[in-house]
């Protein structure tokens, strides 16, 4: 199904196994792996808006295929399966190794089928996220994620993993939490079992199986994945390299104005 949104052909389909796709843009394809998301779903409304307005400017060099994880996703569903999965996937799609993104939680997805599927990745770009869960993510997300499987509020546990100020923080838990109920997943069973995956997730010891030239990018005041996280990452990876960028949170780096800049430059360079 494809919809004009500017100038942009918005195509929406599905890759093998399910995973669902938003495509825009034209060139060598462009692989963005998506943050945590509670439903594994394209989305719609203001955040479909928000997403294209963030790729307009990599579609302008590339194809770029923004992809979900697998709705009804089993418990028990480890990162290895779901790497697995998505290298099944863009095999099935692309039949030669494609340049990868990955935001956040997608960072972990992309970190996890670098290691492990190789062949699948040209080039990694990872944005945001590291070689591992810190402590106080795994403990807000899966917070979060059993009280959405109980039918509670949760939304409000991931505060203080997105916003690094205590004040601001506490602010935006009271907000998140009078809205929980207009953003509970449509299947909290699947949005658990990833969770669940992703706490299990860690690289230490794996980077060096990481051999696709690798792009870390992340903020210096992110509160879910601090500097160390991120030069640890880039540093274990045989061909990797940091960008940090001064004054940016979790959230602001995919908004940052260099970030679509930085990617292309890294992205095109010669190998």
């Amino acid at each position: 199904m494809a919809k004009t949104v500017g100038e942009l052909n918005v195509v929406e389909g599905a890759l093998k196994h399910n995973l669902p796709y938003l495509a825009l843009g034209s060139g060598r394809p462009l692989v963005f792996l998506r943050w945590f998301t509670p439903d594994h779903a394209n989305p719609t409304g203001w955040m479909r808006k928000a997403e294209i307005k963030m790729l307009a400017p990599l579609a302008e060099h590339f194809r770029v295929y923004a992809v979900n994880r697998a709705p009804g996703m089993p418990a028990g569903t480890t990162m290895a399966d779901i790497a697995a999965q998505h290298a099944d996937a863009l095999n099935a799609e692309f039949g030669e190794p494609v340049d990868v993104a990955g935001v956040s939680s997608g960072g972990s997805v992309a970190l996890q089928l670098a290691a492990d599927h190789p062949e699948v990745v040209r080039k990694l770009v990872v944005i945001s996220s590291g070689y591992r869960l810190e402590p106080n993510v795994r403990k807000a997300q899966l917070a979060y994620g059993e009280a959405a499987a109980a039918g509670r509020r949760g939304l409000h546990h991931a505060a203080a993993v997105v916003v690094k100020s205590p004040v601001l923080a506490r602010l935006t838990a009271a907000a998140v939490w009078l809205i929980d109920p207009l953003a509970r997943p449509k299947d909290p069973a699947t949005t658990l079992a990833f969770i669940r995956a992703e706490d299990g997730f860690d690289l230490t010891g794996r980077l060096a199986d990481v051999t696709a030239p690798t792009l870390v990018i992340g903020g210096d005041q992110d509160a879910a994945y601090p500097v160390t996280n991120l030069r640890h990452t880039a540093d274990g990876v045989p061909n990797g390299r940091l960008i940090v960028y001064p004054k940016t949170g979790h959230a602001g780096a995919t908004k940052h104005p260099r970030l679509a800049p930085d990617v292309t430059e890294f992205l095109t360079a010669a190998v």
